[in-house]
Parts: structure tokens; C-alpha cells; sequence
């Protein structure tokens, strides 16, 4: 049963099906009208999720999906998913609330391009999932010792093409800050996003961003957030100052992102103390 009909049930009126006609209301009873079922409707829909893959490995998806102990109640009851490969039986892209986005977009795959465009027009804000389609990741710097196809060679991250409203570095992320971000985003918390958000427009990551705007700032505490956050363990603790090994490095720009002194919240900061 639809949501509109559970709703027209609690209200009282009458679903019919298709082939029967409509019963007329008893004597004193009264209805709700179209304008109201609908209102009500609209109160007690689920945030609509989609998720868009371009040119990754799926491993963003995967913590997405496949993380049942953290993101089930999330997936299950707080949102609908209601567009993606494996995820939802749908073929046209529908208008949605939100958009994980994964995998940078390759200049050479006219099909990609469209649909990144058709997503930025369906999404009211579009999320770059994963630090492929944030930086570019593997994708971008990295082949792994393999050459691209040599129709496919230019890839680039979305915010490169279209406006992103936030991102959620990682390769992948983990279904940690994925469920966090979600649940700040469907409660509209702009203050716990305002890193993700910050981020969006942040389209090249790079170990050496520790160096540049941490540690040459006298800003490090050597807590060891970046080298324990390194996926591909480039970043090594000597002398309690991050060490990166450029060769390892992927620029997926999540050490920096992890990095607890690398956001500073100064205007909500004076806002709290009423600066």
C-alpha cells in the first residue's frame, strides 16, 4: 500500500480500486480533502535518497549498502532509496532530495556527462560520495600499473562540471561519517556539516596539505589522526610530525579532512559565545 492510501485510510476516505466505482460518503460523515491528504502526505514522507556511480570501484556503495549494523536503521526507516544500480528497480532518474554521487566523471563518456547533468537538475543538493568524485582519487592520479583505455584518459571530480553542495571524502567512506552526514543533512544541521560542506569546493586533496596547513602553521598536536586515517598507509608519525610517502599517496585528501586541526570553526565560535 502507497503512502497516500495508508494516509486516505487514517483520514477516512475511501480508496477504491481502479475498476470500481466511487462509494458515496455516509450521512455525517465528512472527508478530507485532496489538498489535505496531500498536505499530510508531504509531512510524512521519507527524505528521497538516489545513487549515482560514475567512474569508481563501487567500494563507496559498499559501505553504503552493505554495512547493515550501522546504516540499517538509516536505510530502512529514515529514508527511501529511491534511485541506483542495485539499489532501486528504477531506469528514470526521479527528482530526489538528496544524491550520493560516486566516481569522478570522464570527459570521454558522453553518457556519464548527461547523467551528472541530469542528476545536478533532478537533486535538490548533490553530495560528492567518496574522494573519487570529490578529488578524483585513483581515478585522476593513480592507475594502479594499468593503462586507461585510450578512449577513457581525462577524469575529473564533479565539482569540476557542476555545483556540489557537499562532499564525504574516503576510499572509501566509512558508514560512520556516511550515516552522520546523511542524518545531519535530512535534519538540516548546517553547523555539523559545515566541514562537508566547506569540502565541496575543494577538488584536489594531497598528504602534502598536512605539511602546508597544519604542521607549517604550527597547528599539529601529533595525535596521529592522519597517518591512522591513511587508507593506503602514506602517512607515517616521525618525531610526532606526519611523514608522506608520495609514492603511496593517492590525493584522496582524507588525512587533512581527518585532521582535527585542519577546521576551524571560528564564526560559529564567536556565534556561540556571542562574538
Amino acid at each position: 500500500m502507497s503512502l497516500i492510501s495508508k494516509i486516505k485510510r487514517f483520514l477516512g476516505i475511501e480508496t477504491k480500486p481502479a475498476n470500481e466505482e466511487a462509494k458515496p460518503a455516509k450521512s455525517g460523515e465528512v472527508g478530507a480533502s485532496e489538498q489535505e491528504v496531500e498536505k499530510v502526505a508531504e509531512e510524512n514522507a521519507k527524505p528521497r535518497i538516489g545513487y549515482i556511480h560514475l567512474s569508481g570501484c563501487t567500494g563507496d556503495v559498499m559501505s553504503l549498502s552493505e554495512n547493515y549494523d550501522i546504516l540499517a536503521e538509516l536505510l530502512t526507516n529514515m529514508v527511501d532509496i529511491v534511485y541506483g544500480q542495485t539499489l532501486a528497480d528504477v531506469w528514470e532518474m526521479p527528482e530526489m532530495d538528496l544524491a550520493l554521487v560516486e566516481g569522478s566523471v570522464c570527459l570521454q563518456d558522453e553518457h556519464s556527462l548527461h547523467e551528472l547533468m541530469e542528476v545536478r537538475e533532478k537533486a535538490n543538493m548533490v553530495c560528492a560520495f567518496g574522494s573519487c568524485a570529490a578529488t578524483g582519487c585513483f581515478t585522476r592520479y593513480s592507475r594502479g600499473g594499468q593503462q586507461a583505455r585510450p578512449d577513457h584518459e581525462s577524469f575529473l571530480p564533479i565539482a569540476d562540471l557542476i555545483k556540489v553542495d557537499c562532499a564525504i571524502p574516503g576510499c572509501p567512506p566509512s558508514p560512520e561519517i556516511i550515516a552522520k552526514t546523511v542524518v545531519a543533512l535530512i535534519n538540516g544541521d548546517m553547523d555539523y556539516l559545515q566541514p562537508m560542506i566547506d569540502l565541496a569546493g575543494m577538488t584536489e586533496g594531497c598528504g602534502c596539505d598536512l605539511q602546508k596547513y597544519v604542521v607549517n602553521q604550527a597547528l599539529c598536536i601529533g595525535c596521529g589522526t592522519c597517518a591512522m586515517s591513511c587508507q593506503t598507509r602514506a602517512v607515517d608519525m616521525t618525531s610526532g610530525r606526519p611523514e608522506v610517502n608520495g609514492d603511496r599517496c593517492v590525493k584522496c585528501g582524507i588525512c587533512y579532512t581527518q585532521c582535527p586541526r585542519s577546521w576551524w570553526p571560528e564564526e560559529q565560535i564567536k556565534k556561540d559565545l556571542g562574538l
